[in-house]
């Protein structure tokens, strides 16, 4: 009786291997004041920027120069992490337009989520900083005393608002999360620090959710408040509703439990609504699902109190998951078409309903009517 679901299905967990991300500009291409030139450069995969050097194994040292978008009245950042990959406990250069107009660079630690952004020392040695800035483009300039001897480091890079002065803090979209990869100075391998792979939960959390709580379960609902009409669809209509309900809980639950991996990875980052609205939908899923374990049999007194409760808990399921899907594209931020995709989804949906209230409505009304004749006919017989 699944079988209607599964081709949805595996559209929905095919679709997301084809999302793509933008490729940069060569970095080959670009050019620096003064005639600075750089013998090694990496087109970095977000944020529109690029890491440019020249390594000098005597001095155990690069010369770099990080070039990157500049966001309006913002700041730009580029720094190594010699203890981790992501922006906690990364020594960076940061570089933005002063209130006086002029543009300045400096260093600073970020020791923790809510960094100050201020002047400080790095734990290793950095000379010549300076910064340049034009036509939307700024570029950090300096050389660095390569941590520990080695060649290989983790960056990270960042770019956000100057508010009061000073940086302020950087949004949360994918491109701002997943700046950071590793490089050999030495060899120009540059590999993302996990960001593909975690991109790919990301989207692996999105496609289940959104197929699961998204379509099998409005279309659950949908069976059993129209199919059910027509007396050829009984018993199927019930087999069909419970597939549709119970496959849609198991992959909403591998959703949600991939959705719980990856906030415990973003330490510091929390979407809470997103968060709290997946709580609650697990939570009310769960009782709708042992719900069935006592549903009450159809002469029972307490069957129609049961069947408020599941429909109110069911409608309630469906406009949550609905919302938060919503919440969950603007986190994820794919190409529109994928948003598109899901809203030509929902229409449908809600074409279908509309069609079917329209073909069951005169059909339950006709069987009220039927029903009340049957009524009135049985009292007359049995009458004076």
């Amino acid at each position: 009786m699944a079988i209607p679901s599964k081709p949805i299905l595996l559209f929905f967990l095919t679709t997301y291997l084809f999302f793509i991300t933008t490729s940069a500009q060569s970095c080959t291409s670009y050019t620096f004041s003064q005639n600075r030139l750089f013998s090694s450069c990496n087109s970095l995969p977000q944020l529109g920027a690029s890491i440019h050097w020249t390594y000098s194994p005597s001095a155990a040292s690069v010369r770099i120069a990080y070039r990157a978008n500049l966001p309006p009245n913002g700041w730009i950042a580029w720094g190594i992490n010699p203890n981790g990959t992501l922006m906690k406990g990364a020594q960076v250069l940061v570089a933005y337009q002063a209130s006086n107009g002029t543009f300045v660079a400096y260093t600073t630690q970020l020791s923790s989520y809510t960094p100050s952004m201020t002047l400080e020392k790095l734990t290793f040695d950095v000379s010549s900083v300076s910064a340049e800035q034009a036509n939307g483009v700024a570029t950090i300039f300096a050389t660095v005393a390569l941590p520990s001897n080695g060649t290989k480091v983790n960056q990270v890079w960042q770019a956000g608002p100057v508010s009061n002065g000073l940086p302020a803090p950087h949004l949360q979209a994918p491109a701002n999360l997943n700046s950071h990869s590793s490089l050999d100075f030495l060899t120009g391998e540059s590999v993302s620090s996990g960001g593909n792979s975690r991109l790919r939960r990301k989207n692996t959390h999105g496609v289940l959710n959104a197929v699961s709580w998204g379509i099998l379960m409005p279309i659950g609902a949908i069976i059993a408040r129209y199919v059910k009409v027509f007396p050829l669809a009984n018993p199927a209509w019930f087999y069909l509703h419970v597939a549709c309900q119970c496959s849609g809980y198991v992959v909403g639950v591998a959703g949600w439990g991939t959705g719980l991996k990856l906030g415990s990875e973003s330490a510091g980052i929390t979407y809470h609504s997103h968060r709290n609205i997946g709580i609650t939908l697990f939570s009310l899923a769960t009782l709708q699902v042992f719900a069935l374990l006592l549903r009450p049999n159809k002469d029972h007194k307490y069957r129609f109190y049961w069947k408020i409760y599941h429909h109110v808990i069911g409608y309630a399921i469906i406009v949550l998951s609905i919302v938060n899907i919503f919440k969950g594209f603007d986190i994820l931020d794919p190409e529109k078409k994928w948003k598109r995709a899901y809203i030509g989804v929902i229409i449908a949906l809600g074409v279908v309903a509309l069609l079917l209230e329209a073909i069951t409505w005169p059909i339950v009304i006709k069987r009220k009517r039927s029903g009340e004749d049957k009524s009135h006919h049985g009292v007359n017989s049995f009458g004076a």
